[in-house]
């Protein structure tokens, strides 16, 4: 009978590693697929959840508001994660006020999240107290985008975050 229980685990762990699910949170699952990618740093995955990411904040694309860099961000984003296997981790807070779940999204190993910001497609978004541990770390990652004048802050006379 133990052996058997053992086998029927090892099934159901197998199982769950194909469909590509991962460990859940106090939060929501900590992997999915993203089914689709509303904008430069908001994606829904094929469960339904929509993802918010933590501390970014991407310009408009969508609403028929289009900020300058918005399609561009949403773009990038799109061509990281839509219809990529993503793993999720949390911070400080589950959700946001719109009950969308709030994650550092990753995909392949890289953080998109920091990528984002990195690579200046977003600004930084703190809303306490969601994100504080790493409020200094992205800070400093918009800063160096800044200064390099990479992404948006090199293409946009006026930044929608930066008002």
């Amino acid at each position: 009978m133990w052996t058997v229980r053992r086998r029927l685990a090892g099934l159901v762990l197998g199982l769950g590693s194909l469909a590509g699910c991962g460990p859940e949170s106090a939060c929501g699952p900590g992997a999915g697929v993203v089914a689709r990618v509303v904008d430069g740093d908001t994606v829904v995955l094929q469960s339904g959840e929509r993802v918010r990411y933590l501390l970014v904040d991407t310009p408009e694309s969508t609403g028929g508001k289009h900020d300058c860099f918005g399609a561009e961000s949403r773009d990038f984003n799109r061509s990281l994660v839509e219809g990529r296997p993503v793993r999720l981790s949390y911070g400080e807070a589950c959700t946001d006020r719109y009950g969308r779940l709030l994650a550092y999204v990753s995909v392949e190993g890289r953080e998109v999240n920091s990528l984002l910001a990195h690579e200046g497609y977003a600004c930084v978004l703190y809303v306490p107290p969601a994100g504080g541990s790493r409020r200094s770390e992205f800070q400093a990652l918009e800063s160096s985008a800044r200064r390099a004048r990479k992404g948006m802050w090199g293409a946009c006379a006026s930044v929608a975050c930066d008002r």
